[in-house]
């Protein structure tokens, strides 16, 4: 505890003596601001939030993606059905008309802004992250219109995991091939392009597109896990016959059925 207390009081009090230099509230000085805008451009990356996520402090930005890996992974280790488990297909239910026509229209829609999104990433506002919910988004609007079964088939579980993976790999290996390059990890290596364009900002529509895959696949397979747990516990004393001494007993193992 001692030692925890004085890494603290260490921290706290660097980030007190870096708060004294920050520039004034509303002011004209942005040194950091201005530093990451010229940045920007040099590489010929439009959207300035791209730049610092894909090029400037890349390193940090494969720290945030690899923290969403990690809770999909976990939570498909800690959720995963065991031998003593029983799944139960749902059953279909009723869904509004209005509901399913609104939703069924809208799916494409959200998809199509989804890809749009993570595609532009390096040019306008949004990007692998945002892109990639609204991508894990738009496949689920399939389970509101129809039912959870007609979601199950365009989402195999297994491949969506598989992309996970994927998007998580493709960012480290863009990151080693800068190694092979002769630069640092991460580093933008790669030709600008033409300022403006799909091609433009090196390798920052690379890492934004291997993001965009890593979160959709992550989602949809967070979201996957947690469909799957309508859990249902029976005690033991409750399922015994007539005639049975009935003690009280530890829950049995769970019977799980999706909802």
């Amino acid at each position: 505890m001692w030692v925890l207390v004085l890494g603290g009081l260490g921290v706290a009090a660097l980030l007190f003596a870096a708060s004294l230099d920050l520039p004034e509230f509303g002011g004209d000085r942005h040194p950091y601001g201005a530093r990451a805008v010229e940045a920007a451009l040099a590489r010929h990356t439009a959207n300035t939030v791209a730049a610092v996520n894909f090029d400037q402090r890349a390193f940090d930005t494969l720290g945030e993606e690899s923290i969403l890996f990690c809770a999909a992974l976990g939570t498909v280790v800690l959720l995963r059905q065991t031998r003593d488990e029983h799944r139960v297909r749902p059953e279909p239910a009723r869904v509004a008309p209005p509901v399913r026509r609104y939703a069924l229209v809208a799916l494409p829609v959200t998809l199509l802004i989804g890809l749009y999104v993570v595609a532009h990433g390096q040019l306008s506002p949004g990007g692998g992250f945002q892109g990639g919910v609204v991508v894990a988004t738009a496949l689920h609007l399939l389970y509101i219109a129809v039912d959870y079964r007609a979601l199950e088939r365009i989402r195999p579980v297994g491949l969506y995991a598989t992309a996970d993976a994927a998007g998580e790999a493709a960012y480290l290996l863009l990151g080693a091939a800068g190694l092979i390059a002769g630069t640092a990890y991460l580093t933008n290596f790669l030709p600008y392009g033409t300022f403006g364009t799909l091609a433009s900002g090196g390798t920052a529509p690379l890492l934004n597109a291997a993001v965009g895959v890593e979160v959709a696949g992550g989602v949809v397979v967070l979201l996957a896990s947690f469909l799957d747990q309508a859990v249902e516990i029976e005690d033991a004393a409750e399922r015994a016959g007539p005639g049975e001494t009935r003690h009280p007993a530890p829950p049995s193992p769970s019977e799980e059925k999706p909802t």
